[in-house]
């Protein structure tokens, strides 16, 4: 019998990717690649030790796992990765990592097709 939540989540993944992404450049190293990428964001809390919880807000590139393929081989995102999101003449760069120990990455559906990535806006570029 088929998996039809399997499949209705195929079909959202499919549509996420055709008509709510933006080219974005992932790179590792000297190694670059072009996926598409869904923006998003997550909102971190993190409480200091001192009784003080801390928000931190993460901008969260969604992109395919299929897609994130470096030197021929798929992979997963790694801390210091980068990801440059273009506007016009303006390159926004930033650095995949999340606060405290929380997870810099996860799946963002039951299938683990589809990649949630934590980042930080570390530099920006004009032309």
């Amino acid at each position: 019998m088929a998996d039809i939540l399997q499949q209705a989540s195929d079909w959202l993944e499919a549509k996420r990717s055709r008509f709510a992404t933006r080219p974005v450049a992932y790179v590792r190293g000297a190694t670059t690649v072009e996926v598409l990428a869904t923006i998003g964001r997550t909102v971190f809390e993190t409480d200091n030790g001192y009784g003080v919880v801390e928000k931190t807000e993460s901008r969260d590139f969604l992109v395919s796992a299929a897609d994130l393929v470096l030197g021929s081989v798929e992979t997963l995102p790694q801390r210091g990765d980068r990801i440059r999101e273009t506007q016009g003449t303006t390159t926004f760069v930033y650095e995949v990592m999340a606060p405290g120990q929380q997870p810099h990455w996860r799946y963002s559906d039951p299938g683990r097709k589809t990649l949630r990535i934590h980042t930080k806006h570390v530099d920006t570029e004009t032309v």
